[in-house]
């Protein structure tokens, strides 16, 4: 492992005995998936200084194992969960004029099957989807015709009505790293491979907060901060409960999470049309199955509940043959070709950090959020639950929390802020709507930079929106690019990743920052491992 380039001048070496005085931080945030990223940006934005640990890489587990959807929820309209879903569509524009490079609106199909529910019912559910938030991108939802439509010709024939409304997709892992890009430019620092193996609580004379010790690359370092954040994920009970140990007497864990392991499948392109579809399955829950990297179609979820003892020395959840027999049995209930084992290409799965409120149903379970606060000596917010469509929000509130724990308010910022490389003025001027506003940004990167292939100016117009020049420099030519490690992949950018994104593994670049993994072939991957080996940061 290397120093990451962004750490501060000492991070490599172990802290000295701090003085028993003021700490140097004011917030340590433990966890550097979604909501962590998210927390940390918006405090380092209020001016307090934040240090952010992950014990892996950054969105390393749940948040880059999402369905990859910024969406309501359309589902939780019935089990109630009104004040959810209308936060999760208040945000959904909010995010996708955040960064449209990262995230654009989609329309989904919901072919109707009178056996599952009603047509009025699902004509009730859309209307109050439609009408929970105010809409300025998005358009509303609408009947339609599956019967000799193109995006009816995937479908079994019986299936000739349905319905089409609107959401949105994510690159889940780019936005957890635009989030820490943005939080460290904004003064926070951020360590990977990093895990916190203690945290103690201080007495005033020894300068009051907590004392935490994580384990760098470069060894053991001694952190001091004022406050306590434990973003850690499906681990937050856990790390509560095992490592911040509570005093005698003291409940730092409350609350109970139910541990939901969610799993996709990945198959060759099943249709050429840009719509997703919404399928309903006999046991009431749903799957989708999404258009994804140009020549594959994700489906994807299932709901398998977990032991909290199943995290234990947990590296990566994975897909098992029931989830895969599961998936494939109810997409072939509507796809007039039947899904085969045989043509799961990659498969992916993470476990979500669910709070308990005693529902029977893993389905069912709630996914909004809780932040609870312990006041008593040193601050601590714990953050229960959560999806990333509301991580903006949790993030705000948490902020709110945290500042008014450290004895000063200061004002929230985050909403119509952009994240990094998703303000496109520069290259487009005036912003239309986010959808639009990208296409505009390719075609200005192709006609600056003829000689890249259109291929590869979208998709590095994906993954970096306005900065992609950060990229491509000052370069006139591929050549000038540097070596092709693989197809599309140039010396340039591996050197980019390194240097401004965290990347030290093949499995970063190559599942995270990106999904070349999913094109490349096992050689192409190994070349990019060597690559890395042989050039590190």
């Amino acid at each position: 492992m290397h120093p990451h380039p962004h750490a501060s001048p000492n991070a490599a070496s172990p802290a000295a005995p701090h003085a028993p005085h003021a700490p140097p931080w004011d917030v340590l945030v433990v966890g550097g998936g979604i909501n962590g990223v998210g927390i940390c940006r918006d405090l380092a934005g209020r001016g307090w200084k934040v240090l952010l640990a992950e014990a892996s890489d950054l969105a390393a587990q749940t948040s880059s194992s999402s369905t990859k959807l910024i969406h309501g929820g359309l589902r939780y309209l019935e089990h109630y969960e009104f004040a959810l879903v209308r936060k999760a569509l208040q945000e959904r524009e909010v995010l996708l004029k955040s960064a449209p490079h990262l995230m654009w609106p989609l329309r989904f199909v919901l072919p109707h099957d009178p056996s599952m529910r009603p047509a009025w019912m699902i004509r009730a559910g859309l209307f109050l989807y439609d009408h929970l938030a105010r809409r300025e991108v998005l358009p509303g939802s609408r009947s339609v015709v599956l019967a000799g439509s193109a995006l009816g010709q995937p479908l079994k024939p019986s299936y000739r009505r349905g319905f089409v409304y609107s959401d949105g997709w994510v690159d889940d892992a780019r936005l957890v790293l635009a989030n820490a890009m943005d939080a460290l430019e904004r003064g926070a620092e951020l360590l990977t491979r990093s895990p916190v193996t203690a945290v103690q609580r201080q007495t005033a004379a020894q300068g009051g907060g907590w004392l935490a010790t994580l384990q760098t690359p470069q060894g053991p370092r001694q952190v001091h901060a004022r406050a306590l954040v434990n973003a850690a994920g499906p681990w937050a009970e856990s790390f509560l409960r095992e490592v911040a140990r509570p005093a005698q007497g003291e409940a730092l864990a409350t609350k109970h999470l139910r541990l939901v392991k969610g799993s996709h499948i990945v198959v060759p392109r099943r249709f050429t049309h840009d719509h997703a579809y919404i399928f309903q399955n006999p046991d009431k829950r749903i799957i989708f199955a999404i258009p994804y990297e140009q020549r594959f179609t994700l489906i994807g979820t299932t709901d398998v509940e977990l032991a909290p003892a199943a995290l234990a020395g947990l590296n990566r959840a994975a897909i098992d043959e029931q989830e895969i027999a599961y998936l494939c049995e109810q997409a072939s209930r509507y796809f007039a070709q039947p899904l085969q084992r045989e043509e799961v290409c990659w498969s992916y799965a993470g476990v979500r950090p669910l709070l308990d409120d005693v529902s029977g149903d893993p389905s069912a379970v709630t996914r909004d959020y809780l932040l609870e606060t312990h006041a008593d000596g040193a601050p601590l917010l714990t953050v229960w639950g959560g999806k990333i469509t509301t991580y903006r929000k949790l993030a705000e509130e948490a902020a709110d929390k945290l500042s008014a724990l450290l004895g000063q308010a200061r004002a929230p910022w985050t909403l119509g802020a952009h994240l990094p490389g998703g303000d496109l003025r520069e290259w487009i001027g005036p912003p239309e709507r986010p959808d639009r506003d990208f296409e505009r940004l390719q075609n200005a990167v192709q006609r600056r930079h003829g000689w890249l292939p259109p291929a590869l100016t979208q998709r590095l117009c994906r993954a970096y929106g306005a900065r992609v020049e950060r990229v491509l420099g000052q370069a006139g030519s591929a050549r000038a690019l540097g070596a092709e490690v693989a197809p599309g992949l140039y010396e340039a950018e591996l050197q980019h990743l390194q240097r401004e994104e965290w990347a030290f593994s093949a499995e970063d670049v190559l599942w995270r920052r990106s999904k070349l993994g999913l094109h490349y072939s096992a050689e192409q991957r190994q070349a990019v491992a060597d690559w890395l080996a042989q050039n590190p940061a």
